[in-house]
């Protein structure tokens, strides 16, 4: 052997790729990069590009594109069984992911059991409420799960669940708002199924534990370097030569210091219309009239109700002004004397006049006579039966941890902190070609300002005010870190960046990014990632939004397209919700290994007047989205792109130039030539039908074509590339009718069944993909489908993408 090649095994054996695994995955014809708790453990793996594997998604979105995304849970259920609403159902090999829900403010209780059946089997039958609560025990445990108070107001589950011929998950209930990611592969080889009893704590303390996740690497080295830049300046921080790994960066940035509002936690309720509150306080009885004060939330305006004393209406609160969401605010209103001079207590009644939603109370304070004379909290029991307190028509109960004001000299470390965040940019070229250029603080989290981060592949010691990102960053011949100060302020600090030499995988990509930022565009969402010409996956986004007090423009889903599908393949339900918390974060700011809220600012605590300020990051590892040649990743700002904001994000994906998908052969469904030339057999009337697709409301992609209705069986022959690595055969088909059923002979082997849950009678068109795996493809020139209907089956053409 000669020494090249020694040194090269040697180096693919010290870097933790095993070299006989590493070859024959890259023999494979669909590799699908780890699966199951590899996920987690073999995150050295991530810059692999997957072959024969997509990302989907089911969730409650609007099927007609507006925004009764689950309040009412109309498209919530796939179907329904015996055992309740199948939110989710897939037939053939793949692996559920990420899954989500919300209601009632984050309690899931009355969603009921949830049911996961892989292959057949239930992996889990529970109380969703338990499982998220981390009853069930090990796998499922903090943080591979989390509550709605770990996660702000939303419920999630990050086990991953592989299978390898079916899945199906089911609540007992209608579960209003809810996602399930998951992954399809063209192919089971190297796939075994979840075992519920495998406890993968080996994972779940490596997720508490924080700091790199990523196994060992043996010969690292580190290089340090000193920041001093003045405005306008760029520095390199680190050069390396060579095929290599950067495995991680880390900057020390002291002038952004981490500065906190002061906080507290009240309890409270709120009342509706036809509602009211009644208690009893103390007051002097020399009192010249009475002071009485309201802690609130002033996030719902236009608060207005009659106040009562002793039966007689004597004031009013005035119309409260809106405000900032998860500011404290206070308001007051006078009693004459003419009812409260004398007595020594009084019964004061609220009763509601108007609200935008409703007429909420935290604290009461009670001033007479100069003094201090009574405290109601209400949400106490205790204190509540002390002073008699009724309520009625009550529309809500629990706690809020919300900020009050800060001085001027906290507002100005904040901002400085924000200059250099958002001003110190990093920039990493690898091979001679820079692929990402990104704001400091958004790349590692922190957005908004110096916060904590604790996610999987970056992290914010907030304290210390040390930022460091794990990403696993390969090349072939070199890299180089440099650091450019956009601010207008000198910025000193040190940056440590960690590499070693290993071979680059064939089948990696280069870690890059995607910033942008700017106001957003009426009418048009703002784009994470836009791609096309190129092999790769997203992994995940950081994002810093800037909108209105009401918090409105977070009323916006995002939705994924891949390889130019016109069917969005993820389409969510709200940008909160795609940050796997609710209800406008209403536990205010979190931070676990897969998302986190990390900066909610108001005009008092460091957003520009008349803002609300959010901070916020999505990783995908598992769920991470792969594209053979384009990929459109855009979030909504309000219900329907009409919430004026300012956006910035920073899309994390890993790329290879060069599309690795071509379109080798299509067949139009109902055109005589088209359906000769392709040895099309089938029955069922041509029939033109004029919809639109799902997706945009204010502008849907639409199509008038012709298809075809059968239940009889379908064959038809399409071209394909001989040296492909697999074949997607993509259906455009009419879904007014749900839940579309096909047995599948590709050249002669019966592969699994093309089973479509999916249904809408408003936006009827449907592009779905179904994958045919390379044992099957490679080395031929076409292949001969033949579909036998279980259901009605449609379909207005049938297009081959050969995978390379």
């Amino acid at each position: 052997m000669r020494l090249s090649a020694i040194l090269a095994t040697a180096a693919l054996l010290v870097g933790g790729l095993a070299a006989p695994a590493h070859a024959r995955q890259q023999e494979e014809g669909g590799a699908k990069g780890p699966v199951g708790w590899d996920v987690y453990r073999r995150l050295d793996r991530l810059p692999e590009l997957p072959v024969g594997v997509q990302t989907k998604q089911f969730s409650s979105f609007d099927r007609t594109g507006d925004n009764n995304d689950g309040f009412e849970g109309t498209y919530s259920c796939l179907s329904t069984t015996e055992q309740g609403c199948v939110i989710a159902e897939h037939t053939g090999a793949g692996e559920v992911q990420a899954i989500w829900f919300t209601r009632d403010g984050g309690d899931v209780t009355r969603t009921g059991k949830i049911t996961i059946e892989l292959d057949g089997r239930k992996v889990v039958d529970a109380s969703l409420q338990d499982l998220v609560d981390g009853r069930l025990g090990a796998p499922f445990a903090h943080p591979l799960v989390g509550n709605a108070d770990q996660s702000s107001g939303g419920v999630y589950v990050e086990v991953p669940m592989p299978f390898t011929r079916s899945m199906r998950i089911t609540t007992e209930h209608n579960p209003l708002f809810y996602h399930v990611s998951y992954r399809t592969f063209a192919d089971a080889e190297g796939v075994r199924a979840f075992d519920p009893a495998d406890r993968a704590q080996d994972v779940i303390d490596r997720l508490r534990a924080g700091g790199d996740p990523k196994p060992a690497l043996p010969g690292a080295r580190t290089q340090e370097a000193a920041i001093d830049l003045a405005p306008g300046a760029s520095v390199r921080v680190a050069r390396t030569r060579g095929s290599g790994l950067l495995s991680g960066i880390t900057l020390r940035l002291p002038q952004a210091e981490q500065v906190l509002p002061e906080t507290e936690a009240d309890e409270g309720r709120a009342f509706g219309r036809d509602g009211s509150s009644e208690f009893t306080v103390k007051i002097d009885p020399a009192n010249d009239g009475v002071r009485l004060t309201r802690r609130i939330d002033p996030a719902i305006g236009r608060q207005i109700a009659k106040v009562l004393v002793d039966g007689e209406e004597v004031a009013q609160w005035p119309p409260s002004a809106l405000g900032a969401a998860g500011m404290w605010a206070e308001e007051s209103v006078d009693l004459p004397a003419a009812a409260t001079r004398g007595k020594s207590q009084i019964t004061i009644k609220n009763v509601f006049v108007s609200s935008d939603l409703d007429y909420n109370e935290f604290t009461y304070w009670v001033d007479s006579a100069g003094e201090r004379t009574d405290t109601v909290d209400v949400g106490d029991a205790a204190d509540e039966a002390a002073h008699g307190y009724r309520i009625a028509a009550q529309t809500w109960q629990g706690e809020r941890t919300f900020a009050f004001p800060m001085d001027a000299a906290k507002l100005a470390k904040v901002r400085a902190a924000q200059e250099i965040l958002q001003g110190l940019r990093l920039r990493i070229s690898f091979d001679g070609r820079r692929t990402v250029d990104s704001p400091a603080g958004e790349f590692f989290g922190a957005g908004h300002a110096m916060m904590p981060v604790r996610s999987l592949m970056f992290g914010v010691d907030a304290e210390t005010r040390t930022l460091s990102a794990w990403w696993p960053m390969p090349y072939r011949t070199g890299a180089t870190v440099e650091l450019r100060n956009d601010s207008g302020r000198a910025i000193e600090g040190k940056a440590t960046v960690t590499s070693a030499h290993r071979p680059m995988p064939g089948n990696a990509g280069y870690f890059r990014t995607q910033s942008r930022s700017g106001a957003t565009t009426p009418g048009t969402s703002w784009p994470f990632l836009r791609v096309s010409g190129a092999h790769g996956k997203f992994v995940g986004v950081s994002h810093t939004m800037r909108g209105p007090t009401t918090r409105n423009y977070l009323e916006g889903d995002e939705r994924v397209q891949v390889d130019g599908s016109r069917t969005p393949q993820i389409h969510g339900t709200g940008t909160e919700d795609f940050y796997q918390a609710g209800w406008y974060f209403n536990r205010e700011t979190f931070t676990t290994p897969f998302h986190g809220n990390t900066a909610h600012l108001a005009p008092a605590t460091g957003c520009p007047a008349n803002g609300d300020c959010t901070g916020a990051y999505r990783l995908m590892i598992g769920d991470a989205v792969p594209f053979a040649g384009a990929l459109t990743f855009d979030i909504e700002h309000g219900w329907t792109n009409d919430v004026e904001g300012v956006y910035s994000s920073t899309a994390y994906w890993y790329g290879s130039d060069g599309s690795a998908t071509s379109r080798t052969d299509a067949l139009t469904v109902g055109d005589p030539a088209s359906e000769r030339r392709h040895a099309y057999t089938g029955q069922g009337e041509a029939v033109t039908l004029n919809s639109a697709f799902e997706g945009d409301f204010r502008n849907p992609d639409t199509l008038e074509a012709v298809h075809r209705v059968t239940g009889e069986p379908v064959t038809f022959t399409l071209a394909i590339d001989r040296n492909n690595r697999g074949v997607e055969l993509r259906r455009t088909s009419d879904q007014s009718v749900a839940g579309q059923h096909a047995e599948v002979t590709v050249n002669g082997r019966r592969l699994a069944d093309w089973a479509q849950p999916l249904g809408n009678t408003s936006r009827r068109w449907l592009e779905d993909v179904y994958q045919i795996p390379a044992s099957v493809t490679r080395g031929q020139r076409e292949i001969t489908v033949r579909l036998t209907p279980r259901t009605p089956w449609s379909a207005a053409s049938y297009t081959a993408w050969s995978l390379r």
